[in-house]
């Protein structure tokens, strides 16, 4: 018997095996854009929801998989990963590099060694500046976990609709805006309106 958790990993292991992210996968299925976003997998009364078999029948076709290749993918588990995407802050900005939903898509990735990662959409930004001082310098390595629920207190990495990229501390969120806050007390508070916010992922460790 396969799990909700089973069938969407497996979706999800299908899309990076082609190159694609969820919602590049659902694109070339001809479906929705935004079908396989994750936060369309839990309904709004906190029920579990599952891809329909007519979208699983078009990812199938569109990327040349047998019913029972797709089986053999959501039977596989995952080790924790060791080996994860790593990207420079200054083109974390870019287009192409991120999904809509704030996970790794697209090419140009770099690969890093990391301590097993329970997230299987973890990847690693090297920290360009020095607003994170002295917590984090310039050339470290965070590792961010997208699936992961953000708190205030929490130290995120967040990317705006300018294309900045920033890594700081979550000090407050409202329905109007998000504050964020440098750990260089030189750098002080950033407060952007909610609309300016297109991910927040939380930092899961770092290299020091």
């Amino acid at each position: 018997m396969f799990s909700h958790a089973d069938i969407w990993r497996a979706l999800d292991a299908l899309a990076s095996a082609h190159g694609l992210s969820t919602s590049g996968l659902a694109k070339r299925a001809g479906l929705d854009p935004t079908s396989f976003n994750r936060s369309k997998r839990i309904t709004a009364n906190g029920r579990p929801r599952w891809p329909s078999t007519e979208s699983l029948a078009k990812v199938l076709e569109c990327t040349g998989t047998t019913l029972e290749d797709f089986a053999r993918i959501v039977r596989r588990k995952k080790p924790l990963r060791t080996r994860i995407p790593l990207i420079g802050m200054a083109r974390a900005g870019n287009e192409g590099y991120f999904d809509d939903a704030g996970f790794p898509a697209g090419a140009g990735w770099d690969e890093v060694e990391v301590p097993g990662i329970s997230d299987e959409n973890a990847y690693a930004l090297r920290i360009t500046g020095d607003s994170m001082e002295p917590v984090y310098r310039d050339g470290d390595i965070i590792v961010v976990a997208p699936n992961a629920m953000t708190h205030v207190g929490d130290r995120v990495v967040a990317r705006l609709t300018s294309g900045e990229v920033l890594a700081k501390e979550l000090r407050r969120r409202t329905a109007e805006v998000v504050t964020l806050r440098s750990l260089n007390p030189a750098h002080g508070e950033r407060t952007e309106p909610v609309g300016n916010v297109v991910w927040m992922a939380r930092i899961l460790w770092a290299s020091q």
